[in-house]
C-alpha cells in the first residue's frame, strides 16, 4: 500500500498510540455520498460515519458523528449539547475552523477539540470508518478509541 502523507488525525492517533487502519480511494470530481464511500472502501454502510460541524448563534462549534446513511436530528442534537438551536456551519468556514475540507473532515485532530457527539448507533459496532482528514481517505478505528480520542458523548442524534 502506498504511503500517504500523515493527516492531523493520524498524527494524533500515533501520539496516543491508538491502532487504526487507513483506507484510501479515488476521489471523483463531484461530491460523493457516504453510501458511495462505503462501497469504495468495501465497508458495510452501517460502519461508515460522517462528521458534521454545527454552530450556535455565538459561533461555538459542535461536532456530530453519525452513520452516512442517516440524517441528523437538529433538535435532538441541540438538546444533547444544551443549546437552544444549532445550524450547520457555513462550508466556507470549515477549513478555517477545523483545519479540514468538505469530504475530508475527520472528527479526530481538528484545530480545537470541540464538544463531540457520536450517534448511539455506534454502540452496535466494534470498529468505525471515519474520514481520515482528507478526501479519499478513511480511518478505521475501534469505537472506544474514537470515543476516547475525541472525548465524545454518545447519544441519540439521528432521525428515528
Amino acid at each position: 500500500m502506498a504511503k500517504h502523507k500523515k493527516t492531523n488525525a493520524m498524527r494524533l492517533l500515533d501520539r496516543a498510540k491508538i491502532n487504526y487502519q487507513v483506507n484510501t480511494f479515488e476521489v471523483p470530481e463531484h461530491h460523493i455520498s457516504g453510501e458511495e464511500v462505503a462501497k469504495l472502501v468495501n465497508a458495510n454502510v452501517t460502519e461508515v460515519y460522517k462528521t458534521l460541524v454545527l454552530e450556535n448563534q455565538e459561533h461555538d462549534h459542535f461536532v456530530f458523528v453519525i452513520p452516512v446513511n442517516e440524517n441528523l436530528d437538529m433538535k435532538e442534537a441541540a438538546h444533547v449539547v444544551n443549546e437552544k438551536k444549532l445550524h450547520l456551519m457555513p462550508l466556507d468556514d470549515l477549513k478555517a475552523v477545523t483545519g479540514y475540507v468538505r469530504g475530508g473532515c475527520s472528527p479526530i485532530g481538528m484545530k480545537h477539540l470541540f464538544p463531540t457527539v457520536l450517534d448511539k448507533s455506534i454502540e452496535n459496532i466494534d470498529k468505525v470508518n471515519v474520514s481520515g482528514g482528507q478526501r479519499g481517505m478513511q480511518i478505521i478505528i475501534g469505537v472506544n478509541d474514537l470515543i476516547q480520542i475525541t472525548n465524545a458523548t454518545v447519544a441519540n442524534v439521528i432521525h428515528e
